[in-house]
This record gives structure tokens, sequence and C-alpha cells, in this order.
């Protein structure tokens, strides 16, 4: 499997920004900006509701999450395995269209925690477009592409890459990422340098988890409570100290949900480079 850019990153060398696991229309204002009066206003909401428990969970069906990482044209330098973490430019944009075309409509993190929890109704055909690692061409190019057709996405930060300009790519600042939260697109936590979650011990807690968090808030003004897994893994046992530090739900990649913990292992699918508009389409039918 593929995925080994951090060293590099951290040596200035970056030679892909991707993750990798083991394997629409929607309106503006439908989209809710974090603010103290809006979360005081949300718990009211959901104060009479109950809770649902794991199996009632995992009874609903699945809301189809892409996972995009570099969205830029492939290089003689980029290897078979990479290509798949890059979709070029002309192939995104067909991407997005396709998905406008075929009446999707973009959810957010907010919206699929309520659906899945007190079982609230979303909007027709939804999914949720997620990026990885703060690369800058998620500001440039796919920013203005889901503006274009009202759309919405989370964006999962990497703290140690913000503003950093590397050989082979360059990240978002913090007033972009700013700019993306205040224009209703939702900031989660990727951690600081992208380490194996399930090799958090000690300090790693703090220096991974709480510290880009903190960092994050600091720059949206929001809190922080959706999480992205690095590569994508996970473990139980590391759960427990996401729950304590108040994230709501944790991101995956393709495997299977736990049983126990389906909201910290919501599934994703990449967005792979190879695929065309008509592939994506096939592949979020089968596998949601």
């Amino acid at each position: 499997m593929f995925k080994q850019y951090i060293a590099a990153l951290l040596l200035g060398a970056t030679a892909l920004s991707s993750c990798q696991s083991i394997s629409n229309s929607a309106n503006a204002d439908t989209a809710k900006t974090t603010t103290t009066a809006d979360t005081t206003s949300k718990e009211a909401s959901t104060a009479n509701l109950k809770s649902a428990d794991a199996a009632t969970i995992l009874s609903r069906p699945q809301i189809p999450v892409l996972c995009y990482h570099q969205i830029r044209n492939w290089l003689p330098r980029d290897s078979k395995v990479g290509k798949d973490y890059i979709v070029e430019v002309d192939n995104f944009k067909a991407q997005i269209k396709m998905l406008a075309d075929s009446d999707y409509h973009t959810i957010l993190p907010d919206q699929l925690y309520d659906y899945l929890v007190y079982g609230k109704a979303l909007p027709s055909k939804p999914i949720m477009l997620t990026f990885d690692d703060t690369d800058m061409d998620q500001f440039t190019i796919a920013r203005p592409e889901l503006k274009k057709y009202g759309f919405k996405g989370v964006y999962f930060i990497m703290t140690v890459s913000i503003g950093r300009k590397g050989k082979f790519a360059d990240y978002m600042t913090k007033e972009q990422i700013k700019q993306l939260s205040d224009e209703g697109n939702v900031i989660g936590s990727h951690t600081y340098d992208h380490k194996n979650f399930k090799k958090y011990q000690g300090e790693d807690w703090e220096t991974q988890i709480d510290k880009p968090t903190k960092k994050l808030e600091e720059i949206t003004g929001k809190k922080i409570e959706y999480f992205a897994y690095p590569f994508g893994l996970w473990n139980a046992e590391g759960i427990p100290e996401l729950k304590k530090r108040g994230f709501k739900m944790a991101f995956c990649l393709a495997e299977k949900r736990d049983q126990q913990e389906p909201l910290f292992t919501i599934r994703r699918i990449l967005g792979s480079g190879y695929w065309s508009p008509k592939t994506l389409h096939n592949s979020i039918k089968n596998s949601f």
C-alpha cells in the first residue's frame, strides 16, 4: 500500500500528500455556521430526542462519503499507486458535475450525526464530500468547483502542513482554512503529522489530537468535533480518547463499521484518480 510522505514533508520534500487505507445542489442556507448561538439552538432542538443505540445506527441506510486528496494533473514521477490519490483537474470537475447532474445534495457532519443518532431527515440523494491533508489545490480548485453547484465540503486538516510550501506541493494557510469555515464548510482534525492512530500512547494524545484541535479552533473560532484517521486506520482502544475530547464522529475509509462504535468508524470511499464520472457513480451506488 502507499502513502509515506510524512517524513519527506517534515524534511521539506513532500512527494505526495495523500492518505491511504488498507484498502447537490445543496443550498448555502442549509449549511450551518457553528456559532455559540447555533450550538445552543441545536442542543435545544435535540434535547428531548432519544439517542439511538449502535444497532439502530447500523440499521439506518449508509450515506455516501467521498474522500479526496490531491487535485492536479498527473506527473511523470507519480507512481501507479499514487495516481489513485491524485484526481486530475478536468476529471475532478467532471466528477463534481456528475454529482450535481445526478441530483445529489451535499450534507455536512452535523446533518449526518443527527440522521444517525436522532433519525432526522436528510435531503434527497445526500452525499458528503471530504478532503484530507490540507493541500492547496483543495482551496484553489475544489472550493470554486463545489461553490459553482452550491456544494459544501469537509476539510480534514493536518496542522503540521498549514502554510507550508513544499518541493512538490503547497498547503493551505490559516487564512484560507478560516475562509473555508466562514463560507459554511466544516473543518475537521486530521492530527498533527499523520502518525498512525493505532500507535498512539502517552504524549501522542496531546501532540496529535489536543494541540491540533486547539489550533484549528483558534483559526476557525468554532468547536472541532469531527476527526479523520490517518491512513484510515483506527483501533477500539483509541475511541474513548476521542470521545473524552468531545469528538462526535470519526471517519475511516472503506472497511466495515465497528459494531459497537459505528459513529467512530464512518465509512468513506476514495475518489480515485482512475475513475471516470460514470465509474464513480457506479462505485457510490455499489459501496453504500
